[in-house]
């Protein structure tokens, strides 16, 4: 305990959000192995690990860079599509499933990643709403293209189309992965909620140690007053680029991820409200916070089904309940209160030999 207390304040820190998050898998692995979870429930999980990626790589861009990003969705999309594609392509040759997943889910994370750097290059040059509409264009984009691809592979390799399934010419052995707006077909099933943990982690570890090296306080700089940054020698589009592309791969391999977790696949699926809904998981969660972006990300994921005995009214509730959280977190008056309660609880540092408080 004592050597815990001489750590630095963020080391602290980010020790207990790892702690949150491993005691969190560990409780819902027993309650699972003990059936004590609905079948409803235990299919949610592996959905709740994605969207808390999806929404601690969003608050990279958003609450780290200080940046608006509407087409995180289109991110998760090529991810995701790139993982089928993958994953169905190595059924012959990889008989491991963990080692497929790892696969489809590295290069969902580099294709993704790439889109980062395409779009970032230009778009980053722009600011606000102007940001906001180009990278809400790229989502939309890059929909509409899925919805008019036709992919498959046959004894020739892959084929790609965009007029339908039969130009593909696959002959009887053929398969085909991707059929236009009829999305994926066939997946095989990879996914596992310990699969969706350990990805948390790496998620974790990337964005916190980021966000407290040297590259991440440059990152917090261009964020906080980009002209003063620039005075300084940091390079703005170098440091804008890095938060972008790592942002864009998590959410790439979060979306490999997800679309391994059912059989069939849509385009629609990645549209602007999910890029609007894993925005509200950071805003919710506070902008820059990544624990709370956590949180969000699961009540608001569970939240839904939670409301499913109030079928004509649990959009209403749901709504409701939206606005009273965004009302609380911005009312001053509980935020004392809630400082005060908390700091009764509050571990002192020792002092140290000096008399003092032992340095953060």
């Amino acid at each position: 305990m004592k050597n815990f207390l001489k750590l630095k304040k963020t080391t602290r820190k980010n020790l207990v959000t790892y702690a949150m998050v491993i005691l969190a898998f560990l409780a819902v692995w027993l309650l699972s192995a003990g059936g004590s979870i609905s079948s409803a429930f235990r299919g949610q999980l592996v959905p709740i690990c994605v969207y808390i990626v999806m929404a601690i790589s969003l608050n990279l861009t958003v609450g780290i860079l200080g940046e608006l990003s509407l087409g995180h969705a289109g991110f998760m999309s090529l991810g995701a599509f790139t993982g089928v594609i993958v994953s169905i392509s190595l059924q012959g040759s990889v008989s491991s499933d963990p080692l497929r997943l790892t696969i489809a889910m590295i290069l969902g994370a580099v294709i993704a990643g790439i889109a980062g750097l395409v779009v970032g290059v230009p778009a980053l040059r722009l600011r606000g709403d102007y940001l906001a509409i180009v990278t809400l264009a790229f989502g939309e984009i890059i929909k509409n293209i899925i919805n008019t691809l036709y992919v498959g592979i046959g004894p020739n390799g892959f084929r790609i189309s965009m007029v339908n399934a039969e130009s593909l010419n696959l002959g009887e052995n053929g398969t085909v992965i991707m059929n236009g707006p009829m999305g994926a077909v066939g997946i095989p099933k990879l996914a596992t909620f310990t699969s969706g943990f350990i990805l948390i982690m790496i998620t974790l570890f990337i964005v916190l140690n980021l966000q407290n090296s040297r590259s991440g306080r440059a990152i917090m700089a261009v964020r906080d007053n980009r002209i003063a940054a620039e005075s300084v020698g940091i390079s703005v589009t170098r440091y804008k680029l890095m938060a972008f592309i790592i942002s864009a791969a998590l959410a790439g391999a979060a979306g490999a991820l997800y679309a391994l977790n059912f059989s069939t696949v849509v385009a629609r699926k990645f549209d602007f409200n999910t890029s609007i809904l894993i925005l509200v998981f950071v805003v919710l969660g506070g902008m820059g916070n990544i624990r709370g972006s956590i949180i969000a990300a699961t009540v608001l994921t569970v939240l839904p089904e939670l409301l499913r005995a109030f079928n004509n009214y649990r959009m209403l509730l749901y709504a409701v309940i939206l606005i009273l959280v965004m009302l609380v977190s911005n009312n001053e008056q509980l935020k004392n209160m809630m400082k005060k309660f908390t700091g009764f609880f509050k571990i002192k540092r020792p002092p140290d030999l000096r008399g003092g408080t032992a340095r953060e």
